[in-house]
Formats: structure tokens, sequence, C-alpha cells
């Protein structure tokens, strides 16, 4: 299990919960607006199993989870015998995930050893190769999220409401996966780090929040749990 990265402390990336995130290199799509891009074209760092270890056996009672993010997790073949670990040292675990591979969410599921699951929609399932690169393919996420859906394992999906995202794409987006228990919009940032051929659509116009709400408002019908 490759980890790249850690943030020591977080209120905001696993609900209800203070946690660490730990980033996992590597990632099967290409968006964008990546803001980990770094995970992607092999310019990150590695740290050492046992720097991972002592970090998460020194912190262990004083935070409540640790996240995996990435990166894309559900690549790593050693996935679960490192949330075993972790789950050993007392902690509650969260994996965010594009949802691309569903045999392995199963694996998870049937693991016992994941206590909460995020999942990316990106985009209407026809723009999948566009937004996420050639061989992205919407059908195995939304087998994924029927998969979550069918699963008593709290879960939500999110979506960050890039600037080529309208009414008419999250309509369609809202009615293509279930209602789910909770349905994040997140507000686009432009990355810090972009290919040079995306500058166009990096810098294209996002929401502003007042705009990110009417969204939401709008889509509930189809999602009741929407959230910004």
């Amino acid at each position: 299990m490759n980890i790249s990265g850690i943030v020591k402390s977080s209120l905001i990336d696993y609900p209800g919960l203070i946690s660490c995130v730990l980033f996992v290199p590597g990632c099967n799509y290409n968006c964008f607006y990546c803001h980990n891009r770094s995970l992607i074209d092999g310019s990150h760092i590695l740290l050492t199993p046992q720097s991972v270890t002592d970090f998460l056996q020194k912190r262990a009672g004083l935070l409540d989870g640790v996240v995996i993010s990435g990166g894309e997790p559900t690549l790593q073949g050693g996935l679960i015998p490192f949330l075993k670990r972790v789950r050993d040292l007392g902690y509650r675990i969260k994996v965010d995930t594009n949802g691309s591979r569903p045999d392995i969410v199963a694996a998870l599921l049937e693991s016992g050893l994941c206590d909460y699951v995020a999942v990316d929609y990106k985009a209407p399932a026809e723009w999948y190769p566009a937004i996420c690169g050639q061989g992205a393919d919407a059908g195995q996420v939304l087998k994924t999220i029927q998969l979550l859906s069918e699963s008593p394992l709290p879960f939500e999906v999110r979506t960050t409401v890039i600037p080529q995202l309208g009414r008419e794409e999250l309509t369609r987006m809202a009615k293509e996966i279930p209602a789910s228990p909770r349905y994040v919009l997140n507000r686009y940032r432009v990355p810090d780090r972009y290919l040079p051929a995306d500058e166009s659509k990096v810098l294209e116009r996002a929401c502003s929040p007042e705009e990110l709400q009417a969204l939401a408002d709008w889509i509930t019908p189809w999602q009741p749990n929407v959230t910004i």
C-alpha cells in the first residue's frame, strides 16, 4: 500500500469525525480539474510504511477516523490488508473513490473494514470520456453507486460543479443515480496545476455560491438529500 501524503487533522473530510487523510498515488482518470495532479503525473513522493504506521499509532485515541483518498485507492493492491491494520488501531475508516472499480468496492463491503464511502459522480454518463479521460466508463461508477445503495453502509455521492455543468447537466446526473442518503455539490476551484491544453476549460467561469445553492435547490426533486 503506497502512501504519498498525509493531512494530519481534518474536521471536514469524514462527516462528524476528526480524521486524518492519507493520499495514495495513481489514478485511472485524468480529470482536467484535478487538485492532486502530482499523484497522476508521477511527481509525488512516497512515504515509508513505517512512518505512516508510526503516525497512526501515535494518533490512535486522538483521532476518530482515517480517510483513504487519492489518487484512486481501489487501484492499490494492498488496500484491504492495510485497512485491517488501521482498524486494529481502533480507527473508523472512510474511503474516497471515483467508483470505477465496483468489484473492489464490493470486496470492501464484504470485508467489513470500511465505515463510510464517498464516491464521485463527475458528469452526465455520456460525458465521462471527455471529462475523465479516454476509457472512463460511467457504467462502472453507476454500478458502484447501486452497490452502495443496496448496502447498509453509510455513503455519499459527490459532484464538483465544474464550469461545464449547468442546470441541464446536473438534472440529468441527478436522475441517472439513485436518490442518495447524502449528495454533495462541491464548489469548483481552479487547480494550482493543470495541463496547458486544458487552460480554457479550467479558467471558464464557475458558478457563484448563490448559483450553486440554486442548482442544489433545483435538483431536490430527484436528490432530496442534496447539500453544498
